[in-house]
């Protein structure tokens, strides 16, 4: 028997094989009653977040609220100025908060210039020293501008050029284009090219269809006549090359060592000539305390020093090792000393600046800088600013007012209207949506409590509240209004009133409010505690829902075991009945076939 057992069962996992239970069933509807809550605790989760955002947004508007009343409570602000010129290519000004205000004639009867050191003329060692250019080639760094290969034109005949022709064989290719009519030389003491023709007809050159640059290079173009002549020198200083490589007529040297130095206004700059560049060495020039900028005037072919600072101030230079400044010419050129600013105000005796820029100091003037542009005279005026004040008070009612609305929204009842037309009648249905926030007595304390500080009256007088200056309630909820023409006229007639309104240290507006809001916003504030708790709830929520979710699990992990054992025992209990009932009728035939033969030997025997 147990032989038989031992064959016939095994661990039953699926639902009622051996019982014809739907246990599968049970232990899914326990594990959907036992989630429930779970779905509770997430919707709970849901609105914790809104309402944290909610928080989050109203803490951002009442940031941008004291951002306002910061500005407005710095006494300072409103006495800011601004300034016009009446000939503002002759001067402008700018004022800072305090300057005095009205009207300043200004003349200038020079302006304040840099010095300039122009060094003198240099030139380019030529393309070469002879008449011979059968070494020059057409990729040599000599020439001023590099020449490109391709196709270029003369009396009508084309000549192509490669990078690595020399200048010679280009000389034979137009002779031999022109059947011998054209005739191509060099001049090494002008650096020049010069074309000929033989016949005396004028020489045409170029073509639209020319790719190579050959006769811009050598700038060599059409005249009428029968002879061409480069208009200029062939050779060009490199800038980009080594020092000592850069093609002047005088070698820039480092006196051998590659520690070349020399001093421009007493500082020091270091080089190597066998590996700076020109353009390296105005560079290092350029980035010194020196006080100048260095440049290379191509079309004068001169090195040239500025002063960085205006004025008729000096400049010093010196060789000490190596020959820079000599070898670019800046130590022959010539100084160009700067200029003082000459001006008077109001009349007053001539004045002077080494800049063009008249600081407060300089006029006597607190708050006060005029720049001078050109030779004349302009009248100055300064007067308060009251438009950037006005607009600092808008900015403040405006964000006052989109945080009253926000929390309006989020703590009202709204009503939403839809209508339906059928083909017989039309139905209209209301339905009302509560704000988010509503009944939250925090953020409605706050709308109460900015309403009364923006209502209150801490003056006497011509100006008392908001409402003196064009800010008033709309007298239907806690937003306010601004009427600018009444808002200009006050700041016109009583700044100084409004002044006081905002900024008052113990009662002006922006004061009283800046501190509330700097509680309101701080770490112990209102919105800070808010956002923590709604933090803390939804961080247990969390925890509520895995610490369910595991012992849900758990639960059915534990039922379905108990089911595949019981699946298990009645099978087992299956397998042994259906063995037992085998048994018996087995039994059961035995017997009786035992019977007959009994019956059938008594028969014979009496016969």
């Amino acid at each position: 028997m147990s032989a038989v057992n031992s064959s016939s069962t095994s661990s039953l996992a699926m639902s009622g094989l051996a019982s014809g239970i739907n246990w599968t069933t049970l232990i899914n509807d326990m594990v959907s009653s036992e989630s429930k809550p779970i779905t509770t605790m997430e919707t709970h989760q849901t609105t914790l977040a809104s309402d944290n955002s909610a928080y989050e947004t109203i803490g951002t508007d009442l940031t941008n609220l004291q951002n306002d009343a910061t500005t407005l409570s710095a006494s300072d602000f409103f006495l800011s100025a601004t300034t016009a010129s009446s000939d503002s290519s002759v001067a402008t000004a700018t004022a800072q908060s305090g300057a005095p205000l009205g009207t300043y004639a200004f003349s200038v009867a020079q302006l304040a210039a840099a010095a300039v050191q122009n060094g003198s003329t240099v030139s380019a060692q030529p393309i070469s020293s002879t008449s011979d250019v059968s070494a020059v080639d057409l990729n040599s760094g000599a020439f001023a501008d590099p020449i490109t290969a391709g196709t270029f034109t003369i009396d009508g005949h084309t000549i192509t050029v490669a990078a690595t022709d020399s200048l010679q064989s280009v000389f034979t290719q137009i002779h031999n284009a022109t059947s011998s009519a054209v005739t191509a030389s060099y001049d090494p003491g002008s650096d020049t090219i010069t074309l000929t023709d033989s016949t005396g007809a004028p020489i045409t050159l170029g073509s639209s269809a020319d790719t190579s640059n050959f006769l811009q290079a050598t700038q060599l173009y059409t005249n009428g006549n029968d002879s061409v002549t480069s208009l200029g020198a062939l050779a060009g200083i490199s800038t980009t090359a080594a020092a000592d490589q850069a093609n002047l007529s005088t070698a820039i040297s480092d006196g051998g060592s590659g520690k070349g130095a020399f001093e421009i206004n007493g500082v020091t700059i270091n080089y190597d000539a066998s590996t700076d560049s020109i353009n390296d060495i105005l560079k290092a020039i350029n980035n010194s305390a020196a006080g100048v900028t260095a440049t290379y005037d191509g079309a004068n072919n001169r090195f040239v020093l500025t002063n960085n600072n205006t004025g008729n101030t000096s400049m010093t230079l010196q060789d000490v090792t190596g020959t820079f400044l000599a070898a670019t010419g800046l130590s022959g050129g010539k100084f160009q000393p700067g200029t003082n600013l000459q001006y008077s105000i109001n009349g007053s005796k001539p004045m002077t600046s080494e800049s063009n820029t008249v600081d407060p100091s300089s006029i006597g003037l607190t708050g006060l800088s005029i720049t001078a542009l050109s030779v004349g005279s302009t009248n100055v005026t300064v007067s308060s600013d009251t438009n950037t004040i006005a607009t600092a008070i808008t900015n403040f009612v405006n964000d006052y007012n989109t945080i009253q609305n926000y929390i309006t929204s989020q703590t009202t009842v709204s009503t939403t209207t839809l209508s339906t037309t059928g083909s017989t009648d039309s139905t209209t249905t209301t339905s009302a949506v509560a704000g988010l926030l509503m009944g939250d007595m925090d953020v409605e304390g706050i709308a109460t409590n900015l309403r009364q500080l923006v209502d209150a009256s801490p003056l006497s007088g011509i100006v008392e509240n908001l409402n003196d200056i064009g800010v008033i309630s709309n007298g239907t909820d806690n937003t306010l209004a601004t009427s600018t023409p009444v808002l200009n006229i006050a700041l016109t007639n009583n700044l100084s009133q409004i002044s006081q309104l905002f900024t008052d240290p113990t009662s002006g507006l922006a004061t009283t409010l800046g501190s509330y809001l700097t509680n309101t916003l701080g770490s112990s504030g209102v919105i800070k505690t808010k956002e923590q708790s709604f933090t803390t709830q939804s961080t247990d929520i969390a925890t509520s829902i895995t610490t369910l979710q595991q012992k849900i699990t758990s639960d059915e992990t534990e039922m379905e075991n108990q089911f595949v054992e019981m699946e298990d025992a009645i099978n087992t209990i299956n397998v042994d009945k259906e063995y037992l009932t085998a048994y018996f009728d087995s039994t059961s035939s035995s017997s009786s076939g035992s019977s007959s033969s009994s019956s059938s030997s008594s028969s014979s025997s009496g016969i």
